[in-house]
Order: structure tokens, then C-alpha cells, then sequence
């Protein structure tokens, strides 16, 4: 399992400069985090993780000036708004939390990630039970340590090591995991 992802020293400069509102600091912080925050969304809220992540950004905007801390901190806030963006989204449209969605739509950004495989393994996740599903987005895709998962969760850490086992373990017996693994052989 991989420990937090390494942050590129530019954007410390980039929610430093954000924090002052430079326009320029928050386009590099967009750029740099919205791909994770789309994708786990997209886990969370399905069909609306657009919505979700407009709304997720937006509260950024008006509650950067309030952030204090470095940018694994900001990371770890950006996922927690994000996760609350996401279930008010489920919310209003009356959507069930964490369950399979529909395929992402026809686009060209949506050829682009199943070209990749990424729309593949979304869809995938997404079937787990909520919490190993969130616990597995936040932890290896988005890259969070384990405190900051369970901060953003609301569980305690042992909880979110046994949830993200938990999830990748039926990953790995999932028949489409299984059957892409075979073909691989």
C-alpha cells in the first residue's frame, strides 16, 4: 500500500499564493488535485461528481483565506469538503450513497480515462460496501495517509487500515479484477 503521495514543492508556492488570492497559486492547486477529486466523486455521487466538485471548489474559494497548514493538510480539508459536497449531491437528488452508478458520460474526457482503464476501475470500486469504497478511493487512489482518511471518514484509524484491506481484498476476487488478471498471464 502506498504511503501519501509526494507534493511537488511548487505547490506549497501555488496555496501560499492562493491563500493571498493570486488567481494564478489556484489554477496550479485545480489543476494538480481536481483529477483525485473528480475520481473519488465520482465513487461518491456517480453521474453527479461534476456537480459535486463545482460545489467542492466553489467552498474552497470562499473558505481558502480561512485554511491554515501545508498542503498535505489542504489535501486532507480539500477530500473532507469534497466528501460533504458529495453526499449533500446524493442528498438532493435523492441519489443512494456509494452504490454502482451508471458509466461516466460520452465524452471526450470520458474516452480518456476508459482508455486508461480508469472508468473501469471507478466503476469497479464503487460496487464495495460505502466505507471500503471511500477508504479505498481516499487511501490508494487519492493517496491520504491513514490519519487524514479517518479524519475525513469520521472513524478511527484501525477502522480505516481494516476498511481499505477489506475493500482490496474483494477487489482482488472481483471476477472482472480476476478475469483481467488472467488475461494478463
Amino acid at each position: 500500500m502506498r504511503r501519501s503521495t509526494p507534493v511537488p514543492a511548487d505547490l506549497d508556492d501555488a496555496l501560499r499564493a492562493a491563500r493571498d488570492g493570486d488567481e494564478r497559486g489556484f489554477a496550479v492547486l485545480w489543476r494538480a488535485l481536481q483529477p483525485g477529486v473528480l475520481r473519488y466523486l465520482w465513487v461518491l455521487a456517480g453521474e453527479h461528481a461534476e456537480d459535486a466538485a463545482s460545489e467542492t471548489w466553489l467552498q474552497v474559494i470562499r473558505d481558502l483565506h480561512r485554511f491554515h497548514g501545508d498542503v498535505a493538510a489542504f489535501r486532507g480539508w480539500l477530500f473532507r469538503v469534497a466528501r460533504h459536497r458529495g453526499l449533500d449531491e446524493c442528498r438532493r437528488r435523492r441519489r443512494p450513497v456509494l452504490g454502482p452508478g451508471p458509466g461516466l458520460a460520452a465524452d471526450a474526457a470520458s474516452e480518456a480515462l476508459e482508455g486508461d482503464g480508469t472508468a473501469r476501475a471507478l466503476r469497479i470500486i464503487a460496487t464495495l460496501p460505502g466505507d471500503q469504497a471511500e477508504a479505498v478511493m481516499l487511501r490508494v487512489v487519492a493517496g491520504l495517509d491513514v490519519a487524514t482518511t479517518a479524519h475525513i471518514l469520521g472513524k478511527q484509524p484501525g477502522a480505516v487500515r481494516v476498511a481499505t484491506m477489506r475493500g482490496l481484498r474483494r477487489l482482488a476476487a472481483h471476477p472482472q479484477v480476476t478475469a483481467l488478471a488472467e488475461e494478463e498471464v
